[in-house]
């Protein structure tokens, strides 16, 4: 509570200084007009800004606008969701009024929408020398049902992995190897990283922030420029942006309903509070049983907010960013699946029901003796994420052709990434009873009864002893990014610094027991009578036995220093940029819980980033481009050993080369992309969790290092047949490779794991007279489980479809949208992986297969109101 009160008064005290600056005056002229569309039709919610100011507004119900406009040479922007951005020259005189009105054509990909990121000025996604893929916030809302990877596994090019549920979802970029999270496409919202370094722990970076209404719209810019931005990005940026407030109030409130007893509420409301400053906030509260039957109910909340100060005659603009988020959810790993053959399913557990997960809520209340006192295991939360940011972003323009932005943030989580492991470390499949006392040498007369009333386990019924990892990840972060940019003639040349302080903590506890075998499985007590006569309880409640198995903390500090050139010609457009980054870092490691025995060290190394892009105007319907860049990652500190007390081994940066080149094309009806690219990775230290081979039921952090090689094409089209209806798709093919992998020199030449060759997606929309659907289908080709391309996982199609009808509830625009919307119509049971934790040793020929489906089908309705 002492924590939130602390962001609340920061969050606070920085409105009243924005609100101190309210009275400003500007020397100004008057701009109104009407924006419609082809038809005729006044479209409601246009954009009307000043480039290079933080001036603005949107249409009224009528399309119509009136803006106020500095004095002197201006560039008016005009943009709509799903139209073409027009723009316009205007030399302006204080005082003077002035009329434009303006006709917008539909866009289709959104190559004529500007997007922010990956570039120091904004441009749109035709003239932007790289792949670019928008979404907004309309599609957002019909994506999101599970997690970010609902959402990510729609961009060209991304392996998204969502079966672990709300959280932790599995990011693979084209030709990226890694074991998924965000290793090489750090999660950004509003321009600055979730958290700007990877690897201090294992934990996801969508674990500190969710997706609610008051989002504007995602930008995913992938290779070229975005290697010099922010946490600097070697595959891509994902950047959410947040609705800020404009002149026109904007309030949305949206319930929605699912099965398996899901209620959440979404709340957005934006708007001016005085002439000059406008405020947005948004949130969601939730509460879910589901998806999958585990007796674990989770529920939480998220509070983000932001306000927005125009000053300085207009040249100015000061926003301030907060969130505090106070969420639990559940995380779903693999299990054991039927295995008929390679033909993987969900199996049938002792009770005759489909088994969808081993969680249970009869395992939520073990605790154990440790070093440091009694533990009680906090499984029956999940992943728990308290704590949130401030953030300051603050845009000056000095009138001479200088530009400044500048950005800082402060953020502080208390997280547990609590979790259910896939077995017992050494059988990991249901066991028989007899087979599970001879292989821990149990006498054959031990008894079995459940723990919940004491009754006995019928003889047929199997077993499956499983562990649970309870990992206490508390961090804090500083980061900031400052730039200048200086526009001469037709160049934008920017100048930049970053920088970074990352702590975090990695406490982990591990704790066994033993069930039976079924959906969220029921506790078995296993008993005996020794030699001596004595009553021994091998488990208790279930419980087996628990520990502590680390005590770590990482810092993470990092410095860089980019310049920049974009040059826009009338043919040619081109970009030129450096980026240079020094990483330190500072590891602790106690070798043994309670021993008060450390291992200490300091490392440091410092890379250059080179990006080289550039695009020629064909013609006003094609454009061809071409980048090229040279960027490098980090090793993940977690993944330093050390080869003597205090010292730790070599510290160096990993390589990537990657390159593409390709055409945007969009003439009437019809849009379309197509590219062909490169990625080449050096010395990549990979870091897995796997099952001890020297400590059974322990999991340890295993480190390898590899090459790789990838090439490939990628396709983007958009194709409206009538008004209303549109046809649109990607796809996606990789060619990959190892070309070095040390101590294992077998695997050189084998494919990447846990990433198809072939990958894509296709949908219908339709939009008309307040009706709207939409269907499409993810396809994931083949993939292997792991780097040894033991385990082959057959493709699967994901089909989503969401549909709706918006009513008018009166004159001033007041709507409701009552929607239906349907995750994995088909109910596909595609496996999206195997069982890390076995890795290499693992195989396919047994009758269970260890494997993680993916979430099954998930009815979700829904009332929007707009008002």
């Amino acid at each position: 509570m002492k924590r939130q009160f602390l962001y609340l008064t920061k969050f606070l005290f920085s409105a009243l200084i924005c609100c101190f600056f309210a009275g400003s005056v500007w020397a100004q002229g008057t701009l109104s007009g009407t924006v419609s569309d082809a038809g005729g039709e006044g479209l409601i919610g246009a954009t009307i800004a000043v480039k290079g100011h933080g001036t603005g507004t949107v249409t009224d119900l009528d399309g119509n606008y009136t803006l106020k406009v500095p004095e002197g040479d201006q560039l008016i922007v005009y943009s709509y969701v799903g139209y073409a951005t027009y723009e316009m020259s205007i030399t302006v005189e204080k005082g003077t009024t002035y009329t434009q009105d303006v006709v917008l054509s539909l866009d289709n990909l959104s190559l004529d929408e500007v997007v922010v990121t990956g570039t120091f000025t904004g441009r749109t996604q035709k003239e932007s020398p790289m792949s670019i893929t928008l979404i907004n916030a309309a599609r957002l809302q019909q994506l999101s049902s599970n997690s970010q990877a609902d959402i990510l596994r729609t961009i060209p090019g991304i392996t998204a992995e969502g079966g672990g549920g709300e959280v932790a979802s599995n990011v693979f970029v084209r030709g990226m190897p890694s074991g998924g999270q965000y290793q090489f496409t750090p999660l950004q919202v509003d321009g600055l990283p979730v958290l700007s370094t990877f690897g201090l722990n294992s934990s996801a970076h969508d674990v500190y922030f969710r997706n609610d209404i008051g989002v504007r719209n995602l930008e995913f810019v992938r290779g070229g420029s975005s290697t010099l931005f922010g946490a600097g990005s070697v595959a891509g940026i994902v950047n959410y942006t947040s609705v800020t407030g404009t002149a026109e109030q904007d309030n949305k409130v949206q319930m929605e309903w699912a099965e398996g007893g899901r209620v959440k509420m979404d709340f957005l409301s934006a708007g001016p509070l005085s002439e000059n400053l406008f405020y947005a906030v948004s949130g969601f509260y939730r509460y879910d049983e589901g998806p999958l039957e585990t007796g674990l109910t989770t529920r939480g909340y998220q509070l983000r907010g932001n306000l927005k100060k125009l000053f300085n005659n207009g040249n100015s603009s000061l926003t301030i960013y907060g969130q505090y988020i106070d969420d639990n959810v559940q995380f779903y790993l693999p299990y054991p699946l039927a295995n008929d053959d390679g033909q993987r399913e969900r199996p049938e557990g002792n009770d005759g029901e489909t088994v969808y997960t081993m969680l249970t809520g009869q395992a939520k209340d073990f605790s154990f003796d440790t070093p440091f006192g009694r533990f009680k295991s906090p499984i029956g939360d999940g992943v728990i994420t308290k704590g949130g940011y401030l953030m300051v972003d603050l845009k000056h323009s000095f009138g001479n052709d200088w530009r400044l932005s500048a950005k800082a943030k402060t953020a502080s989580y208390d997280h547990w990434f609590n979790l259910f492991l896939d077995g017992d470390g050494t059988h990991n499949v249901p066991e028989t009873q007899a087979s599970y006392l001879t292989d821990r040498g149990l006498p054959s007369d031990a008894t079995f009864t459940y723990a919940d009333d004491g009754t006995t386990l019928a003889a047929s019924d199997l077993l499956f002893q499983n562990r649970i990892l309870d990992r206490q990840r508390p961090m804090e972060e500083l980061v900031g990014e400052a730039y200048l940019t200086k526009s001469i003639g037709n160049q934008n040349i920017s100048i930049g610094v970053f920088a970074s302080n990352t702590k975090a903590e990695d406490n982990n506890w591990i704790s066994s027991f033993v069930g039976d075998f079924r959906n969220a499985p029921r506790m078995v007590n296993v008993a005996y009578t020794d030699s001596l006569g004595n009553a021994v309880n091998y488990s208790t409640g279930g419980f087996i036995s628990g520990s502590q198995t680390s005590n770590r903390y990482h810092e993470s500090s990092k410095i860089a220093l980019f310049v920049g050139d974009e040059i826009k010609g009338e043919k040619f457009n081109f970009d030129i940029g450096l980026r240079w980054e020094r990483a330190a870092g500072i590891i602790s490691r106690e070798t043994g819980v309670g021993s008060n025995t450390f291992q200490k060290g300091e490392v440091s190394t410092s890379d250059v980033a080179v990006a080289v892009a550039g695009l020629y105007k064909l013609s006003k319907a094609a454009n061809l481009y071409a980048n090229v860049s040279r960027g490098y990652f980090f090793p993940e500190l977690r993944s330093v050993s050390f080869s003597a007390p205090g010292r730790p081994q070599s510290y160096e940066p990993e390589s990537v080369l990657q390159g593409e080149a390709g055409v945007k094309y969009a003439k009437g009806n019809f849009a379309a992309t197509a590219a062909l690219f490169y990625v080449g990775l050096d010395d990549r230290r990979s870091v897995d969790f796997i099952n001890d081979p020297n400590n059974p039921g322990n999991v340890i952090e295993e480190v390898r290092v590899q090459s790789t090689r990838t090439v490939g094409v990628e396709t983007t089209i958009n194709y409206t047949l009538t008004k209303g209806l549109n046809l649109y798709g990607n796809f996606t093919y990789q060619d990959h490779e190892f070309t070095k992998v040390e101590g294992n020199k077998e695997q050189e030449g084998n494919e990447l794991r846990r990433q198809p060759n072939v990958m894509g997606m296709a949908g219908l929309s339709y939009e008309n007279s307040g009706f709207d659907a939409n269907v499409s289908s993810n396809f994931m080709g083949k993939k292997f489980a792991n780097d040894a391309n033991t385990v082959e996982l057959d493709g699967f199609n994901i089909v989503r479809v969401d549909a709706g009808y918006k009513f008018s509830l009166g004159k001033d625009g007041e709507t409701l949208r009552l929607g239906v919307s349907v995750f994995n119509l088909l109910d596909a049971d595609g496996v999206t992986e195997g069982s890390p934790r076995q890795g290499d040793a693992q195989t396919g020929s047994s009758e269970f297969f260890v494997g993680r489906p993916i979430l099954p089908r998930r009815l979700f309705i829904r009332a929007a109101f707009d008002f």
